[in-house]
């Protein structure tokens, strides 16, 4: 199963889960794309038949601006052929922030659901506020994420 990793980081952080994600899903026989600059067009040659967002939350509670591009060109667009695909997010923000935690995470699953994809789990929420290695964190959900897209 081909699984596009859609990530979007501001300091590093959800790179590294998004990169650490992949080389799980990688060991498991999982394909992956993971490109924190891919465009629109290499998402579609890659022919994804399953979505796993990463990103963190900046400014008042929006996607980091390295994933806005692809964000507002899939939205521009809502590629049909994705519609009943699996789709999961893993979210990186700061409680702290009250209302705006995990925003970024928050708009990556509506856009999954206005691309039709199914959500394979309940979003991951991971506090800075609480750990200092959300890598290790999303170890057992990302398991869970295994056996679900198997």
């Amino acid at each position: 199963m081909k699984v596009a990793i859609l990530s979007g980081s501001v300091y590093g952080t959800a790179e590294e889960v998004a990169r650490h994600a992949s080389n799980i899903l990688k060991a498991a026989g999982f394909e992956t794309l993971h490109n924190s600059r891919a465009s629109l067009a290499d998402v579609l040659a890659f022919e994804p038949q399953a979505f796993l967002a990463v990103t963190s939350t900046t400014g008042m509670g929006e996607l980091p601006d390295n994933l806005q591009p692809l964000y507002s060109m899939i939205r521009d667009q809502l590629p049909a052929a994705w519609r009943g695909l699996p789709g999961a997010v893993i979210a990186l923000g700061d409680a702290s922030y009250g209302d705006t935690f995990c925003g970024g995470g928050e708009q990556m699953r509506e856009l999954f659901g206005e691309l039709g994809l199914r959500e394979a789990l309940p979003m991951l929420r991971l506090d800075a506020s609480e750990t200092v290695t959300p890598e290790t964190d999303a170890e057992p959900w990302l398991a869970e994420l295994v056996s679900v897209l198997r």
